[in-house]
């Protein structure tokens, strides 16, 4: 697909479920057009074909892993001309992995966090960047969690990834200041997502009883503040927002009516 309309375009990845998918279809409903990316290709493609037909805009799909450099390098580069004028970038891609003491850790774990949360993050980064800074305009939205500013117990490697992410999103405002490109760093608290089936493995019980008792954030939620930020004048940056559910006062304090 080369020849899209002259709508603007934002690229987000992880946009198989939960906030990715949520931040496509608001995107779209405000006539954006999308590159999307995950690692699932049929559920992308999926996601792809029913943006296509509800919201009349078009879809580019990138079917990579984040943490593999040669991939985003690849695909990024390979992206055809015109829909190299990225508008939005959300750095949707994440997960956590195992709530075990670090003692207990397995590496295997901590790996994928590291090399998804950050790694990916940076790989994605890197290669869009130098397209906005040519274009002379763009916005980066990274998303981070209330677990980068406050550590829960077990959650160590994790909230070590998203306090990364944090340092890194302020170094790239500062460093992406002088030519005009915004960035955001959005920090959600508590969404029901399939954030936690992940980090438990699978176990669908034990990721469901960590929202029972309270309302947590959707995906949807977090995509309407994605927009807020991104469709302000130009002269307003938001440099970070921090979003709780109303049951939620700190990372690890919830009020559940049990």
């Amino acid at each position: 697909m080369t020849e899209i309309s002259e709508n603007k375009i934002v690229f987000i990845t992880g946009a198989t479920a939960g906030i990715g998918v949520a931040t496509a279809k608001k995107f779209a409903e405000e006539g954006y057009n999308l590159i999307i990316t995950g690692r699932r290709k049929e559920k992308l493609e999926e996601i792809a074909e029913i943006i296509r037909n509800d919201f009349n805009v078009e879809v580019l799909t990138l079917n990579l892993d984040v943490r593999i450099k040669e991939d985003v390098e690849k695909l990024i580069n390979e992206i055809p001309e015109k829909w190299k004028k990225i508008n939005v970038l959300v750095n949707n891609a994440g997960l956590a992995v195992g709530l075990n003491p670090l003692q207990d850790g397995l590496i295997d774990d901590w790996e994928r966090m590291i090399d998804t949360n950050v790694k990916g993050l940076l790989y994605v980064s890197r290669a869009v960047m130098p397209l906005m800074i040519a274009n002379g305009f763009g916005h980066i939205v990274n998303i981070g969690s209330v677990a980068g500013r406050e550590i829960y117990p077990n959650g160590n490697v994790y909230c070590g990834t998203k306090a990364a992410v944090q340092s890194i999103t302020y170094g790239m405002r500062m460093d992406l200041l002088k030519h005009g490109i915004k960035v955001t760093l959005i920090e959600p608290g508590a969404v029901e997502t399939e954030f936690s089936v992940v980090r438990f493995k699978g176990d669908q019980e034990r990721a469901d009883s960590v929202y029972k008792g309270f309302k947590p954030l959707s995906g949807g939620d977090i995509a309407d503040a994605i927009y807020y930020v991104c469709s302000l004048p130009a002269h307003v940056n938001i440099n970070d927002m921090l979003i709780m559910p109303a049951a939620q006062a700190a990372a690890g304090l919830i009020d559940k009516k049990l």
